[in-house]
């Protein structure tokens, strides 16, 4: 019985394997990939921006080429995905270049989420929407991969905490903060734009997400309309109103025409030529009626002058 036992002894190359064999294997999925065969992350956060910083990157790859590899994983159907550097094959493509260094990586699509959002997070600026749309993709990833079998020597995702708990230690933003960002994701595109110019704070943008397209939109005029954008409070007291069923079109418009404290009032009118024309003596707010009275007295004086004339 012993002796028709087979016995499986380790391959002679992987006794002998040493670490610089092992790297040497893992270059080997370092390789030049045709731009033209490398298809864009789907839904990717992350914006890629023309600005001073990708005219640099463009200049160092024309000069030395890409000196860390952008990550692919390959597609079913032989094409790849890049999962990090977006940046790096802009300016490829920029620099005229037709290839792009990749390192090839097996990772399902839960995988790949997780992969991209850590690696854009590192970059120094990024902006309230990219974390938004980032957040919300990788959280949805790392709950999904909670329900899944974990894979062997992977940490079991979600097994002993929470996702968002996780991904908050992750991160270094509380659990709140989090869901704060992910609840920006409900903004209309045009509000969310504010945010990201800084137009519109942060918190008052959180409140605003709770409201119906519709209320947004309707937000979105009275804001042109009044020259201003809404505070903290304001915000709120238009999501108590929307929570009970009465935030109508004027309980916007008059929210937003509350006067805010230490706002500078505004002036009534913006062309100089009507402001210089409006004596410093007169009180502000009355500007208006003061317009109004002298276009009146002026149509009044047009009037005789055309009685004189028959």
């Amino acid at each position: 019985m012993a002796r028709n036992k087979k016995i499986e002894l380790t391959a002679y190359d992987d006794l002998f394997e040493t670490d610089e064999s092992r790297a040497e294997a893992n270059l080997s999925k370092i390789r030049e990939i045709a731009i033209s065969e490398i298809d864009e992350f789907p839904d990717h956060p992350f914006k890629v921006l023309m600005n001073e910083d990708m005219e640099q990157l463009v200049e160092s790859v024309r000069r030395s080429g890409i000196m860390t590899p952008a990550t692919v994983r390959q597609k079913e159907d032989g094409r790849y995905e890049l999962i990090s550097g977006h940046r790096r094959k802009k300016a490829c493509e920029l620099a005229g270049l037709e290839t792009l260094k990749c390192e090839v990586k097996e990772l399902t699509r839960d995988e790949a989420i997780i992969v991209m959002v850590e690696s854009n997070l590192q970059r120094s600026t990024i902006l309230p929407s990219e974390k938004a749309f980032a957040y919300k993709m990788r959280l949805e990833a790392m709950k999904r991969q909670a329900g899944r079998p974990s894979k062997e020597n992977s940490s079991p995702v979600g097994t002993h905490l929470r996702s968002d708990t996780e991904l908050a230690e992750k991160v270094g933003e509380s659990r709140n903060q989090i869901q704060r960002y992910i609840r920006l994701t409900e903004l209309v595109p045009e509000i969310l734009q504010m945010v990201d110019e800084r137009q519109i704070a942060f918190r008052p943008a959180v409140e605003i997400s709770y409201l119906s397209e519709e209320q947004q939109y309707t937000l979105l005029e009275a804001m042109g309309y009044n020259d201003a954008t809404p505070s903290l409070a304001q915000a709120i007291k238009m999501k108590k109103f929307m929570q009970e069923g009465k935030l109508t079109d004027g309980v916007i418009q008059s929210i937003m025409q509350e006067e805010k404290p230490n706002q500078k009032e505004k002036p009534a009118f913006k062309d100089e030529r009507i402001t210089k024309l409006i004596p410093k003596s007169i009180p502000r707010g009355q500007e208006t009626d003061f317009v109004v009275k002298a276009l009146e007295f002026y149509n009044r004086h047009l009037q005789r002058q055309r009685g004189q004339e028959r």
